[in-house]
């Protein structure tokens, strides 16, 4: 009661906000019908695929595992914006067509500032390798590249960049923050209780720093994950060797070098303006700079619709679960949803085979154990099931891929992270700031516990570790089973621990480095269908009511300063999300790894 009572509380404070945000929202829709003929027009004027057309990778913004119904977050409200993510599935499909169709005659990867991750990246550079195959040209252009758009360019033919452009190379990082002394502020307190040394994601919330296991473990994670990006550059930029390039960025600062430097050490070809590619493109296709037509991956997809075959006879199946783990929120994995689709997958006869799509930290260790038991269910029936991993499939989204035929994972996925942690808070102190004094009758002495508002006993913490163990043995047990490995085998490399995939290949958590489409031609060929299959993507996609409106509301400008949360009201939303997670936990700590362009 009172855990539902502060949840009110902390809802009722960020629903009027947002309720506030959705009036503006509301009221912009008189608008967007008063400039509908405008938008009409643009449409009017889309793209079409024509004879010697160039594919225009754009390279900038942020990317998503796939098309989803827009719901755009509170951020992006406020700052009048609703544009839509690419989607790395129609980017790295396009490619694949436009090494197939007559009428592209090259590929053009515009680089920006891009929002990814290094196993995105990773995957559209991969694409571009296979594009080449069929001699078609690509060619790369920056004003600025940060190192996930320059590990993607990287694969081109040429590679050139504005004059007065950087590139921004500096290594990998990643940043944890720790709240434990505002919690003591706000008089909020986390009880942990764990298995594993390296289960490093409540350390947040108890500690003011991280602990040396948690240090250990990112140290040879970035050194991996950074080792396999300097080595994919020199394979394709040749003479330029890791050992150079980490000189260049250590010991030349080439971040903030001129940009001759980057010609000079052989990581771009030459140095041109924006205006001059348009003319290389003109005289590739021979024509006249204004009449080359640019189409972009969404247009070039539509020529071979892919993973919308539902009503094939011979279908793969790709199941997304992307997001953390819940059965609360329509974000992320939520298991109500999922397991459904995954019986009646099982269930349908024209349903060959399955690869699951897993870009996850985990979450709920039950949500996590329901997904894995309809699964299982799917095996039953005696279809293949494959796991393709895209930049996270750690803790519970380990657990959802743990028993799959054959696993499949990027070089640059964080993965493993086999552990079971309980984060139970007391707010006693932050109930006693805001006067608030709970009297309770109960007929047992722990018939509320865990407390939301005492800390526990010994024997309370005893109690709940025992739980905790036994999910851990579940974990385990179930790693154990579909890793066909032996439990003390699997216990030496879980502890919690996180690996990169080439690491996790090494030590059995992982089948194959291989892509989504890899997952499926395995999948096609176990099922005895590999020249005659059809793939259909679920969930399936259905438009939201956002997904009509313009992307760009520029005219909440005015409203914006009003309502942008302020770093207080940022905490509050904060632990109202914390208190709506379950108290078990199979979630690996917050570790976002990104190549950002500023």
């Amino acid at each position: 009661m009172l855990k539902k009572f502060f949840l009110n509380t902390l809802s009722s404070f960020v629903g009027a906000w947002l309720a506030l945000v959705l009036v503006v929202v509301s009221s912009m829709i008189l608008l967007f019908g008063m400039i509908g003929s405008g938008i009409a027009s643009e449409m009017g004027d889309a793209e079409q695929l024509k004879s010697k057309s160039i594919l225009t990778i754009d390279l900038s913004g942020a990317i998503s595992e796939r098309e989803s119904a827009t719901a755009p977050d509170l951020t992006s409200l406020v700052q009048g914006d609703l544009s839509k993510p690419q989607n790395l599935n129609v980017i790295v499909e396009a490619l694949a067509e436009a090494a197939r169709n007559r009428d592209i005659t090259a590929v053009y990867l515009k680089c920006g500032a891009l929002e990814a991750s290094p196993a995105a990246c990773y995957t559209i550079r991969q694409a571009v390798l296979k594009y080449k195959e069929s001699k078609k040209p690509v060619y790369a252009y920056a004003d600025t590249y940060t190192m996930g758009t320059y590990l993607i360019a990287s694969a081109a033919d040429r590679v050139y960049m504005n004059p007065q452009g950087m590139m921004e190379m500096q290594g990998m990082s990643s940043t944890v923050l720790y709240y434990k002394d505002l919690l003591d502020k706000l008089g909020v307190e986390f009880q942990v209780v764990k298995v594993g040394t390296f289960k490093s994601a409540v350390e947040p919330y108890i500690m003011n720093s991280m602990s040396d296991p948690a240090r250990a473990q990112m140290d040879t994670l970035l050194g991996n994950m950074w080792g396999v990006i300097k080595k994919n550059i020199s394979e394709t930029r040749k003479g330029v060797t890791p050992q150079e390039i980490d000189s260049l960025v250590s010991k030349a600062y080439i971040t903030f070098a001129p940009a001759k430097t980057s010609v000079e050490a052989g990581l771009v070809d030459s140095l041109v303006y924006e205006r001059t590619i348009n003319a290389k493109f003109a005289a590739l296709t021979g024509q006249d700079v204004d009449d080359v037509n640019f189409v972009s991956p969404g247009t070039l997809v539509k020529q071979v619709p892919w993973s919308t075959a539902y009503g094939s006879k011979n279908r793969i199946a790709v199941l997304y679960a992307v997001g953390e783990i819940n059965d609360v929120s329509q974000d992320g994995i939520n298991y109500h949803n999922l397991v459904p689709i995954i019986t009646e997958l099982a269930d349908d006869d024209n349903v060959k085979g399955m690869v699951l799509r897993v870009n996850s930290p985990g979450g709920s260790a039950f949500g996590s154990d329901q997904i894995g038991e309809a699964l299982d269910y799917f095996q039953s029936k005696g279809k293949p099931l494959a796991v393709s991993m895209g930049a996270y499939a750690a803790s519970g989204g380990y657990w959802i891929s743990a028993c799959a035929d054959k696993i499949f994972a990027n070089p640059l996925t964080i993965t493993g992270s086999i552990g079971i942690f309980g984060l139970i808070p007391n707010v006693k102190g932050l109930a006693d700031k805001l006067g608030v004094n709970p009297q309770t009758v109960s007929t047992n002495p722990n018939a509320q516990f865990p407390s939301l508002t005492e800390s526990m006993t010994d024997e309370m913490k005893g109690v709940m570790q025992q739980y905790v163990n036994r999910g851990y043995e579940d974990f385990v047990g179930r790693v154990a089973k579909g890793r066909k490995m032996s439990v003390p085998a699997v216990k030496r490399i879980a502890e919690g621990r996180v690996w990169d995939a080439v690491s996790a290949k090494r030590i059995g958590l992982v089948d194959s480095i291989g892509s989504l489409n890899d997952a499926i031609e395995w999948v096609a060929s176990k099922a005895k269908i590999l020249d005659k299959y059809n793939v259909a993507a679920y969930p399936e996609y259905k438009p939201s009511f956002w997904d009509m409106l313009p992307s760009n509301l520029s005219s909440m400008t005015a409203m914006r300063q009003m309502l942008e949360p302020k770093p207080e009201e940022m905490m509050i939303m904060k632990m109202r999300e914390l208190l709506r997670r379950e108290r078990i936990q199979a979630r690996m700590a917050d570790i976002k790894i990104e190549f950002t362009g500023k």
